[in-house]
């Protein structure tokens, strides 16, 4: 008689891909990350193009919203985290192959160019805190001193608030496995949409009627920009190999179509393009509604695409194990 023996891991837990990996918490870091980037961005550019006075909510009230946005962001991220005691490792090894290890670094640079730029903006966007700060000791001489030194400042921030937004692109779309997420457009699909979401923010948040118009046409043309990005990314799907035709058929005919097509696409970018084009040509106004869209469209695409890429896959795995068999050998 031949034996066999029949053994399997495939029920063991996350041993088969699974889609609940990465869920919501993952998203909202990659959106939070993107939208700092943007933020940081727009901030250090206003002041080395000297247009405050054009930009004031830009150049001395926005820059306090960084840091916290991003700190929102990271808390996501480490309510992730499988074994949240050992989140320092990131920090004790530089890996330059893995996008996970030098992002984490960016994370960490992108707090002091944060913390610097509220320093130089505190008295003139927030003076009554600056006032209460400066009673403090060494406050008043760390103002006079950022203050100083602002346009370098902004200078460094500049590749610091790139390297952050497009890093949260790149870090999926290292991934080979997942051809969905295999492709270089993503990378500066997410930065685009990161810095077009800051756009819609300081919209929001702004008071001068000429700064959001501003703003409005900015954003305009980088939702025209993230559009074309998202034509390049579903054509390099369609001329791609059986698994990226695979991972397109989610959106053209599969689960995803609805929500990448109609709550992205159409409610994420063509709709609030279309408004904030009326708004500029003079029509009327429908307040806050294009900007939250871009909002609501920014953390979507994030959402979306991270579902998708756990769905898709170069194989079709199932679970091979036949209990029956040992029943046979018996």
């Amino acid at each position: 008689m031949i034996e066999e023996v029949l053994s399997t891991a495939r029920f063991n837990p996350k041993v088969d891909p699974m889609l609940g990996i990465w869920t919501w918490e993952v998203a909202v870091y990659l959106f939070l990350g993107g939208l700092t980037a943007g933020i940081l961005l727009f901030i250090a550019l206003t002041h080395l193009q000297g247009r405050q006075q054009q930009r004031p909510f830009t150049a001395y009230r926005l820059p306090l919203w960084a840091p916290i946005v991003l700190s929102i962001g990271m808390t996501t991220l480490f309510l992730d985290l499988e074994h949240k005691l050992y989140v320092f490792r990131f920090f004790t090894t530089l890996q330059p192959t893995a996008p996970m290890s030098w992002g984490s670094w960016v994370l960490i640079l992108v707090y002091p160019f944060s913390i610097l730029l509220i320093t130089a903006t505190l008295r003139a966007g927030y003076p009554k805190l600056a006032a209460w700060l400066e009673r403090l000791p060494l406050v008043s001489p760390l103002l006079d001193l950022s203050e100083r030194y602002l346009r370098p400042i902004a200078f460094c921030t500049v590749p610091v608030a790139i390297a952050l937004g497009i890093y949260t692109g790149i870090l999926l779309s290292t991934f080979g496995a997942r051809p969905f997420w295999n492709s270089a457009i993503l990378g500066p699909l997410f930065l685009v949409s990161g810095i077009s979401a800051a756009a819609a923010l300081i919209i929001i948040g702004a008071r001068d009627k000429a700064e959001r118009h501003l703003f409005a046409k900015m954003d305009a043309g980088l939702i025209a920009v993230e559009l074309l990005l998202v034509g390049l990314l579903i054509i390099g799907l369609a001329t791609g190999g059986k698994a990226q035709l695979d991972a397109l058929e989610l959106v053209t005919g599969g689960p995803y179509t609805l929500l990448f097509w109609g709550l992205f696409v159409g409610f994420g970018l063509a709709v609030p393009l279309v408004l904030e084009l009326w708004e500029l040509r003079g029509g009327r106004s429908l307040v806050l509604l294009a900007p939250l869209l871009v909002l609501l469209g920014g953390y979507v695409l994030r959402q979306v695409t991270l579902d998708l890429g756990q769905a898709s896959t170069w194989h079709e795995y199932t679970v091979q194990y036949d209990p029956g068999l040992l029943e046979r050998l018996r």
